[in-house]
């Protein structure tokens, strides 16, 4: 079974395998508990990236639980 990756609870980037800490937002919690998968290639022209306030491309989880 694949091991599920770790999303930053701010800005909802997927990390890369075996990170535990968001580099763009060291100082948040992560989680493993998200939902949903998008890939943003040109956050400027993208109306899924303006409506989740992406800015950076990469992958991100649409929902993020943090407890």
């Amino acid at each position: 079974m694949a091991k599920q990756p770790f999303a930053c609870g701010d800005c909802n980037a997927i990390l890369p395998d075996g990170e535990g800490q968001c580099h763009v937002c060291p100082n948040s919690p992560v989680t493993t508990d998200w939902q949903g998968f998008v890939v943003i290639l040109n956050p400027e022209r993208s109306e899924v990236a303006k409506r989740l306030n992406i800015t950076r491309p990469g992958n991100y989880a649409l929902k993020v639980n943090i407890r």
